[in-house]
């Protein structure tokens, strides 16, 4: 009898624990990047550090807000402990995230920004400031004079919509030589980057330089300057990959400018982390930019940051 009376207390005790186990939802606007893969690794190193775990869940494309809704929708029903979301729109997720606040579920906002102040922290890249970077890079690279344009991810979009800006800007204050001749957007459609580059060669046949403000526009840009052989059109881009890192040594990428992903990932958990610990998380935290080029690549600490997977160099 008093064996099965410790039986039945492991077992209540179990129970309690399994019922106790926080788990934190963490959202990207997408799952196939390597951006967003190193996003859940610091995610799941930051939740880690307090003793919860993370339900990653992502839409299947990048654009799809109504999908992303509605997956922070079921966190949110199923009362997870925290939630850490890229929206894919600014404005659509605002109900969603305030309706977590309601119900007391801290909503940490990375990657790009939301029309709403009831989230506990914003981590991401300065994006504008990186857009004024890689303008500054593109500017020095044809000689700060003649026609660019720029291949953009999609409208409502607040982080490439602040990297659009900074260097529209930057170009406009400081380059008044430099022409812009065009903003398309891809709508994280490598193919329709592609045709959108292949159509701005044909209108402009002395365009000098292109900004893409996101991998996918990215990698459909390098594939059209490939397919020409346009090394002189110099391409600068945000964010990295494999291939994109091996575009950059054959130059066909001038310059990258690349984001901590892990960082936004990690810093989104732990201050969830903080604020469940009754702390008040800093209310915004700026996960850095840096411009990458070709010989830059050699550099070890450039090296650990375009690989954070493979090591322990972020955290």
């Amino acid at each position: 009898m008093r064996l099965l009376c410790v039986l039945f207390l492991l077992l209540i005790a179990g129970s309690c624990r399994r019922t106790q186990e926080r788990v934190f939802g963490v959202v990207p606007k997408g799952a196939n990047h390597i951006f967003w893969l190193t996003v859940r690794a610091g995610a799941i190193k930051g939740a880690a550090e307090c003793g919860a775990k993370v339900e990653w869940n992502a839409p299947s494309l990048e654009v799809d807000s109504s999908r992303q809704i509605e997956i922070v929708e079921s966190m949110v029903n199923r009362r997870l402990a925290g939630i850490a979301l890229a929206p894919v729109d600014r404005r659509a997720l605002v109900r969603i995230v305030e309706r977590a606040a309601d119900q007391n579920i801290p909503v940490a906002i990375f990657d790009s920004a939301i029309d709403t102040q009831r989230r506990i922290t914003y981590v991401a890249t300065n994006n504008e400031e990186g857009g004024r970077m890689a303008a500054r890079r593109l500017a020095a690279s044809i000689g700060e004079a003649g026609q660019v344009g720029v291949i953009g991810f999609m409208p409502g979009s607040a982080a490439t919509e602040e990297r659009e800006r900074g260097f529209i800007n930057e170009i406009r204050d400081h380059f008044p030589k430099i022409e812009m001749v065009g903003l398309r957007f891809a709508m994280a459609d490598r193919a329709k980057a592609l045709a959108l580059t292949e159509n701005l060669l044909t209108a402009h046949p002395q365009l000098k330089g292109i900004f893409a403000d996101n991998e996918s526009s990215t990698a459909g840009a390098v594939q059209a300057l490939k397919t020409r052989g346009a090394k002189h059109v110099k391409l600068v881009a945000f964010d990295a990959s494999d291939a994109l890192i091996e575009d950059l040594r054959s130059g066909y990428i001038d310059a990258l400018v690349v984001q901590n992903p892990f960082a936004m990932g990690y810093e989104s958990t732990r201050a969830i982390c903080r604020k469940l610990a009754g702390e008040t998380p800093a209310p915004a935290f700026d996960s850095g930019a840096t411009l990458v080029t070709a010989p830059d690549l050699s550099k070890p600490e450039i090296q650990s940051l375009l690989s954070p997977l493979s090591g322990s160099a972020a955290h």
